[in-house]
């Protein structure tokens, strides 16, 4: 039986406004009585219909996510990140997948679900900065690396400054010929970034940023990780070290580390990037940049809510989540 503001405010001995000043968090209630109808709230097992609120602001109670690859489990964590920071608005989640193609980025962000939803988060690999001027008229916060002079909220991390502080670690422990696996070919404005970094903290320590280390990659999964780190080992370039575009493509380094009998991190140190589960379950635990996933879904979600609620904004923002590096077996052995 479902159970009513009515059935609520007779437990309690209140209104029923009052009841629903509560359930709706309005400010001009004293604690007291806020404390007395959430403990029959509570006692009564009421659930709010979130639809019926929703709907009585003009809202669907929906916001659209938009990932290239639900494949990557980066792309997965942060959607599982987003959802729950949602739901603590009360909100729900619609994934898309674009895998990266501009047709698919440009069906999602001209609004093909925007009767559906009252928002979107969209992290793009392909579109343009024309692509975006000409989208749908609700919110939008873009994620990831592709920089646009655009008026619209962007959240990421620094890659350069997390590059340079992975490189950094390996300096550190005395690697001096320090490979990068997963330059792309083509535009890839993270990758480039990650490179940047790792060039620029190279040649701050005096190092050679020696181009012949330097492995491009048609994908960042484990196949190309395995396919660059042979191509890298099979050259005869000396290396010691390598950092790697994501963990994916580490892990696939790893692997053929192995097969050639080489030791990790007695005889090559490796780095990877996004800090994934599976990361840190293999027979070498992989050092990685971990970026702040709850916090760039956390800001994301309330980015969307603000723009509904009309908050006063005199220009989009550019905001960097945090991240650490957090060193594990990969580096630093098991002792």
């Amino acid at each position: 039986m479902r159970v009513s503001l009515k059935d609520v405010a007779s437990h309690a001995g209140v209104s029923i406004k009052t009841v629903s000043n509560v359930v709706n968090d309005q400010p001009h209630v004293t604690p007291a009585m806020r404390a007395r109808v959430q403990k029959s709230i509570d006692e009564l097992g009421y659930r709010p219909n979130l639809t019926a609120r929703h709907l009585r602001k003009g809202r669907t109670g929906i916001v659209a996510l938009a990932l290239p690859e639900l494949g990557n489990p980066y792309f997965a964590e942060l959607a599982a990140e987003v959802v729950d920071a949602a739901a603590e608005h009360d909100y729900t989640v619609l994934l898309d997948h674009t895998g990266g193609r501009r047709d698919q980025e440009t069906l999602v962000c001209q609004g093909f679900r925007s009767r559906v939803i009252d928002g979107l988060i969209l992290s793009p690999i392909e579109l343009e900065a024309d692509d975006l001027r000409e989208r749908a008229p609700v919110p939008l916060v873009l994620l990831g690396e592709r920089e646009y002079d655009l008026p619209y909220d962007h959240i990421s991390i620094d890659n350069v400054a997390a590059a340079r502080e992975a490189v950094r670690h390996l300096i550190s422990l005395g690697r001096r010929d320090i490979a990068f696996l997963g330059a792309r070919r083509g535009r890839s404005q993270p990758a480039h970034l990650r490179l940047r970094g790792w060039r620029e903290e190279l040649d701050a320590a005096g190092l050679v940023a020696d181009g012949r280390l330097v492995a491009a990659t048609d994908g960042w999964g484990h196949a190309d990780g395995a396919a660059a780190m042979a191509r890298l080992l099979d050259a005869g370039h000396r290396l010691d070290a390598v950092f790697a575009y994501n963990d994916l493509t580490a892990i696939g380094a790893l692997r053929v580390l192995s097969e050639r009998g080489l030791r990790v991190p007695e005889d090559v140190a490796v780095v990877g990037f996004d800090d994934v589960v599976e990361g840190r379950f293999g027979a070498v635990t992989l050092t990685s940049v971990s970026p702040d996933k709850a916090s760039i879904a956390r800001m994301a979600v309330e980015s969307v809510l603000s723009q509904l609620d009309g908050a006063p904004r005199q220009q989009a923002r550019r905001i960097h989540a945090g991240y650490t590096l957090v060193h594990r077996e990969s580096t630093l052995g098991n002792d």
